[in-house]
């Protein structure tokens, strides 16, 4: 086993995984798994730079996890940045405050490397379960953009679209600045709109319709499954690995979409940081479902964190 930390900095969120792994199993045992909302995504669809306030509480996390990662004494430290910093203007000053604090340069990924940990991170432990046929369609819904995977032992295709939730809410439901509470149908039907367009583009290289499972990844998806089970709290255990049907996404989804902020936040496993969002997050994977026809989605906590993790680990070997 190596020790090993992994830093997943998407548009929405910052994450650690600090683990034991094995890298010819793929087996990881969690020392350390957090999460913080830092936005660092926010305005980039429309100005095309990170914002200084979104740097600063970036980097401020970056410091908290600074502390944790030496704590815990790890071995081998990767971190990976995906859709907002690939976007922006003036990655330079994010990866330099990177890497004064933690010592590592961020890989700012493509979204096919981005589709490929992935893939890894929530199937690795589904091979072998005849009860969750081949090929699975993996789909990472982040902040700024969605990852399609489809595989069976591997990557077969993939492609990264910009329709995250984050970037959907900036875009269709966001008025003079404030976000809509709750959106319009016409704000609903042009989101919509959008987001088929990005189905359709992914379906160019993703063969989508072919998947026999639906694999669902990210902070959107954990969150529809919480409320979906109605947790009194957000419990990972009882999120991952659970399935939820199509109809019951739908409405949830439906719910979200006519919701006031202050309904979406008394919800008891709602993250603050997720209220504004988690409606263009749902719709995401409800066109997903709609599109290839699943009854149900497989929703995973193992995600592109754990998939850096278990390739920090074969690395080091």
């Amino acid at each position: 086993m190596t020790r090993v930390a992994a830093v997943d900095c998407g548009t929405n969120s910052i994450r650690l995984l600090v683990a034991e792994a094995d890298p010819g199993t793929g087996e990881l045992v969690d020392l350390d798994r957090r999460m913080t909302i830092v936005r660092l995504g926010q305005g980039v669809d429309r100005t095309g730079r990170l914002a200084p306030e979104a740097l600063q509480r970036t980097f401020a996390a970056c410091r908290e996890y600074a502390g944790i990662i030496k704590e815990h004494g790890a071995e081998r430290l990767r971190f990976v940045a995906t859709s907002a910093s690939r976007d922006a203007e003036n990655r330079d000053e994010f990866v330099s405050g990177v890497l004064d604090i933690l010592g590592v340069e961020p890989e700012v990924i493509s979204g096919d490397q981005e589709a490929a940990f992935s893939f890894t991170g929530a199937t690795k432990e589904l091979v072998g379960r005849d009860h969750l046929p081949k090929p699975y369609l993996v789909v990472d819904i982040g902040g700024g953009s969605t990852e399609f995977v489809v595989g069976d032992d591997r990557v077969r295709a993939a492609r990264s679209v910009d329709i995250g939730c984050v970037r959907m809410t900036e875009r269709h439901l966001v008025r003079d600045g404030v976000v809509s509470d709750p959106p319009s149908e016409e704000q609903i039907t042009a989101m919509r709109a959008d987001i088929e367009a990005a189905l359709d583009l992914a379906e160019r290289t993703v063969p989508l319709r072919e998947a026999r499972t639906l694999v669902g990844l990210a902070g959107s998806v954990t969150t529809v499954s919480a409320i979906a089970q109605e947790l009194p709290a957000y419990d990972s255990v009882a999120i991952h690995h659970s399935r939820v049907s199509h109809d019951r996404v739908r409405e949830i989804t439906e719910w979200l979409l006519r919701s006031t902020h202050a309904e979406r936040a008394a919800v008891p496993s709602m993250h603050p940081g997720r209220v504004d969002v988690i409606g263009a997050g749902a719709l995401v994977l409800l066109s997903v479902m709609e599109r290839i026809g699943a009854r149900e989605v497989v929703v995973s906590e193992h995600d592109i964190l754990d998939g850096i993790a278990i390739k920090t680990a074969e690395d080091a070997q």
